[in-house]
């Protein structure tokens, strides 16, 4: 991982950089803003650290170019101001996070791993034939069409699907998608097994979810 200091106080921006290569990321510091902006803009690094009031361009300013070319590299003010009003300032201006000056340089450490791990997050995808399960974004589609399900039958196909190729027992699926650990009629189940495999649009010849006689269900292929 490559980072990007623009920081005009030496002192601040050696002892970040020793720091930063101990933790095993490359590092390259610009003391001007109008300098630290045709580095960032080579598209050589993975999170810009800056410092608000550089000299040449400000950090606000390199924040706005550097925004019109790269959209989703973290950005992360240090900076000596802590009214809300130049908090959101900078955020706004296309910053995801700040520290104030003076720091401790664990939690920088922490803030930058938090922005990285965000820009490396694939978002997962769950399939089963034709249908991709998006998660995180509570989307289903078919191919490239999207198909609407209610919140309980969404949990109730990306349980089968996470179980894909085994037999999910009714117990075990009343207990996972509708948090139930005692006595239950599970013939809830059936209603909206049935329901998904209309919505699903899923024949005969393509029982995506099977029916395990007397024990539960199963996703397959």
């Amino acid at each position: 991982m490559r980072i990007l200091i623009v920081e005009d106080e030496p002192g601040i921006s050696n002892f970040l950089k020793q720091g930063l290569e101990e933790e095993n990321f490359a590092v390259d510091i610009s003391d001007n803003g109008r300098d630290g902006l045709n580095l960032a803009l080579t598209g050589e690094y993975d999170l810009l650290l800056l410092d608000w009031m550089v000299p040449g361009i400000s950090g606000i300013e390199l924040t706005r170019q550097f925004r019109k070319e790269f959209s989703s590299t973290p950005i992360i003010f240090l900076t000596a101001k802590d009214t809300v009003d130049e908090t959101v300032f900078g955020l706004q201006a296309g910053a995801n996070d700040y520290i104030k000056k003076p720091f401790h340089f664990q939690e920088l450490l922490e803030r930058i791993r938090v922005q990285l791990r965000k820009v490396n997050q694939e978002p997962e995808v769950l399939t089963l034939g034709p249908f991709r399960l998006e998660p995180l974004s509570f989307k289903l589609f078919k191919e490239e069409k999207e198909i609407a399900l209610t919140q309980k039958e969404f949990a109730l196909l990306e349980f089968l699907i996470r179980n894909k190729n085994t037999v999910c027992r009714r117990t075990r699926i009343i207990e996972s998608v509708w948090d139930i650990h005692f006595e239950y009629n599970t013939g809830v189940i059936d209603v909206f097994i049935n329901s998904l495999r209309k919505k699903l649009g899923i024949t005969k010849d393509e029982d995506y979810i099977q029916t395990i006689r007397g024990v539960g269900y199963m996703a397959k292929e």
